[in-house]
């Protein structure tokens, strides 16, 4: 998958962002089966601060999150439950936009006891399921949701987050 990233904060730069996004984004495509070199996405690396300024802004919610996405269309299925359709690379190769905040990022991975670019994994997956449809706001929708980046991130050698968070 294609994915610009623009990183406004500098704490960043310690962070191989884009290797990590990457990787997770193609384990992403794999096991959907789309084609990663067609389909794209910006991430903006940023803070706590402008998190919160974009999730007031967007949600009305001023508080900072780890993760924000905006999807370039309106992709979610229809029956609750069900995988939303893949989008048609011919009209809709543009994904959308996901924000990251390093703060909660870095305090969520600590305050789990897992390694920094684990929690990154998991948030670039679920962000990009969020881009192409997928939601959590019914019990439905968020078991299959989980399940499939339980089963992505399992393919990549990374721990169930769910069962971490509930230890």
């Amino acid at each position: 998958m294609n994915l610009d990233i623009l990183t406004e904060d500098d704490r960043w730069n310690d962070v191989d962002l884009a290797s990590v996004a990457k990787r997770a984004a193609a384990a992403l495509s794999a096991h959907l089966g789309l084609d990663a070199s067609i389909f794209s996405a910006d991430i903006l690396a940023c803070d706590d601060a402008r998190i919160a300024d974009l999730n007031a802004e967007f949600r009305q919610k001023p508080t900072s999150t780890n993760v924000l996405s905006w999807p370039s269309d309106e992709r979610g299925s229809e029956v609750i439950g069900d995988a939303p359709e893949p989008p048609d690379p011919r009209f809709d190769a543009e994904l959308g936009d996901i924000a990251i905040s390093f703060d909660t990022c870095q305090k969520e991975a600590i305050e789990s006891h897992i390694p920094f670019e684990n929690h990154l994994s998991h948030l670039i997956i679920h962000a990009i399921l969020h881009l192409l449809g997928y939601d959590h706001v019914e019990d439905e929708d968020a078991a299959l949701m989980e399940g499939i980046e339980i089963a992505i991130l399992e393919k990549m050698g990374i721990q169930n987050p769910y069962e971490l968070s509930e230890t």
